[in-house]
């Protein structure tokens, strides 16, 4: 029995699985302090008696595993979580091998083992939701260097139509603070969900999207690129974002995947929402094999 957190911002999943990826019980827990939240997570854990963990956790933390803040959450703004030991104190508590990542990282790692990404060996997996985070896998590692990705905060080129200032508290009108959920709703005043019928949201949203693929494309040239999270449930912005990217790209990149098979180069999660999940699962099972 192997298992796995996907640690968000605002909810914690935590379920026990298999090698296979298949998903046996799970909970789900909102994201309070650490001393609200922790305990109910260790003890959930203890009842199934696991042999292995993996844990994929919201940013930035530590990935280095050489570095002695190795599996903490660093410069969160999220209350009693900057600098928090976490997995250190998971370690302490259940004493199992762990491995530990981002949240997209472990999803990224999810779809490739097991989701829209198994016919390749380096994936992209973008999420757009209350904020925007990417991960990869390249020939088969998570990719990692100096951190890990932070692809949400890079800078877009400002539409000539749009007057909004962006929410980011560190970057104003990068990707994130551009594109995410909360962009659309201060925006727009309403919702995604409810501006589910205006042409004009869709076609900005897809306009900021399609920047950020075509420099991922250009610098990581992943194999397929896997868009989930909320804002990505409007299904009528995969057709807008393909169609940009390959004007953005004007047939520089010139290979199938882009030039004619795009809707199968962009694509929603194979694994739907439980990809982070299962990628934790798959986390966990790494972690055993070592």
């Amino acid at each position: 029995m192997l298992g796995a957190i996907e640690a968000g911002g605002t909810k914690f999943v935590c379920a026990v699985g298999n090698e296979d990826g298949t998903l046996v019980e799970r909970i789900q827990l909102d994201t309070l302090t650490p001393e609200n939240t922790i305990p109910h997570v260790i003890e959930f854990f203890k009842n199934h008696k696991i042999e292995a963990l993996g844990v994929g956790s919201f940013g930035p933390v530590d990935i280095d595993k050489n570095s002695v803040t190795y599996g903490n959450i660093t410069s969160t703004p999220k209350p009693g979580w900057k600098d928090y030991p976490f997995l250190q104190t998971l370690k302490d508590a259940l004493q199992v091998p762990m491995e530990f990542n981002t949240d997209v990282n472990a999803a990224a790692l999810g779809e490739v083992m097991l989701g829209a990404a198994q016919d390749v060996d380096s994936c992209l997996y973008i999420t757009v939701g209350t904020g925007i985070g990417a991960g990869a896998v390249v020939q088969g590692e998570l990719l990692q260097g100096l951190s890990h990705p932070e692809m949400g905060h890079i800078l877009v080129r400002r539409h000539a139509d749009d007057a909004y200032e962006g929410f980011c508290p560190y970057h104003g009108d990068c990707l994130e603070g551009m594109a995410a959920g909360p962009a659309i709703e201060k925006r727009w005043g309403k919702k995604g969900v409810e501006l589910q019928d205006k042409q004009e949201v869709w076609e900005l949203e897809s306009y900021y999207l399609a920047q950020a693929l075509m420099q991922f494309i250009l610098t990581v040239s992943p194999k397929k690129i896997i868009m989930g999270g909320g804002v990505m449930k409007q299904k009528q912005l995969f057709p807008l974002i393909q169609k940009k990217v390959q004007e953005l790209l004007n047939g520089y990149v010139a290979v199938p995947q882009i030039l004619e098979n795009i809707d199968q180069y962009i694509v929603p999660p194979g694994l739907g929402d439980d990809a982070g999940i299962t990628g934790a699962l798959m986390l966990a099972k790494r972690a055993l094999e070592k």
